[in-house]
């Protein structure tokens, strides 16, 4: 397994990628990817009202558009996050824009929300067999902005939240102009009253998460916390990748676009976690953003975590990341 691996990261990121998948995909239909990759299973707990296998999941942009759902629960994650899916298709940002960056344990990528559509991503949750728990991450089209852009969240969101056991809300990607924006005082109150009016239309009770950046002030951050603690939503996803440099060792990759993701990520990810769980003990937090490994995976649990995600570890990786934390 560990030769497939080597031959599949010779390919380019986004290829291997795909490669990656399928083959969890077709071992999976073998009924061999538990053989493969054993997973103890008696870590279930209840959280948020939803029964969780373990603490361990998938960060959005694994699996944007829902095509892996059962192969990936079959490698033995406590819960699944799909997307970032938008309410119309969109190819992202022109390519190259992912590179692996193996020397750092890290990935920078500039995709730019490219996915199916909502639609897809629907009919992929409708004919899951996967029977753990399911988020989905939702985000706005480049081409929306101001209200349309709040009014994207909204028809996402309106097509999701059957399906789905928990939403996030992406304010927070790098890779769509004016994202980011959502994290000032007045569209982040704007984007929360709006998501509680549908809330309420739809009389829907499940967890509602808002991922933020680590490059906002912290300040900013808190605000935002606090609007959460005052809603009817849930809590916050600390946090998405960064465009600050300044943790990587080699130069060269310092001019490249892009989110920062892996191991450079985690202390800038963890130390924010820890001063928001400080000052919100009660607002559930989930922790991604640099778990490499068990002693990562640990370490935002016990920065107040409640929950982790994993998406650069797994790539870097592989999937034997799962049973190495869990196990």
């Amino acid at each position: 397994m560990k030769l497939i691996l080597k031959i599949i990261k010779i390919f380019p990121p986004e290829a291997s990628h795909k490669i990656a998948l399928f083959l969890l995909k077709v071992l999976h239909k073998l009924k061999i990817l538990n053989f493969l990759f054993p997973i103890d299973k008696k870590n279930n707990f209840e959280y948020l009202n939803l029964s969780f296998k373990n603490r361990l999941g998938t960060a959005a942009g694994l699996d944007k558009n829902g095509d892996y759902i059962d192969s990936l629960g079959a490698l033995g994650f406590g819960f699944l996050e799909v997307g970032t899916v938008t309410p119309l298709p969109q190819k992202g940002n022109p390519k190259p824009r992912v590179f692996r960056l193996f020397d750092e344990q890290a990935v920078i990528n500039r995709l730019g929300f490219n996915n199916k559509g909502v639609d897809y991503l629907v009919k992929n949750l409708k004919k899951r067999k996967y029977n753990g728990v399911v988020g989905v991450n939702i985000g706005a089209n480049k081409t929306s902005e101001a209200q349309q852009r709040t009014n994207d969240y909204l028809i996402c969101f309106d097509k999701v939240a059957e399906y789905s056991d928990y939403i996030t809300i992406n304010i927070s990607s790098p890779n769509t102009p004016g994202l980011r924006n959502l994290h000032e005082d007045k569209h982040i109150k704007n984007l929360i009253d709006s998501l509680e009016q549908r809330v309420i239309e739809l009389n829907f009770i499940k967890p509602i998460f808002i991922k933020i950046s680590p490059d906002e002030p912290y300040e900013v951050i808190k605000s935002t916390a606090e609007y959460i603690k005052n809603s009817s939503l849930t809590g916050l996803i600390i946090s998405n990748t960064t465009t600050n440099r300044e943790m990587l060792k080699n130069s060269k990759y310092k001019d490249f676009q892009g989110g920062l993701s892996g191991s450079p990520l985690m202390e800038r990810s963890t130390s924010l976690l820890k001063k928001i769980n400080e000052e919100f003990p009660e607002l559930p937090i989930i922790g991604v953003g640099g778990v490499m490994n068990k002693l990562d995976f640990d370490n935002k649990l016990a920065s107040g975590a409640s929950l982790v995600q994993i998406y650069t570890g797994f790539i870097i990786n592989g999937p034997q990341i799962v049973s190495d934390i869990l196990n």
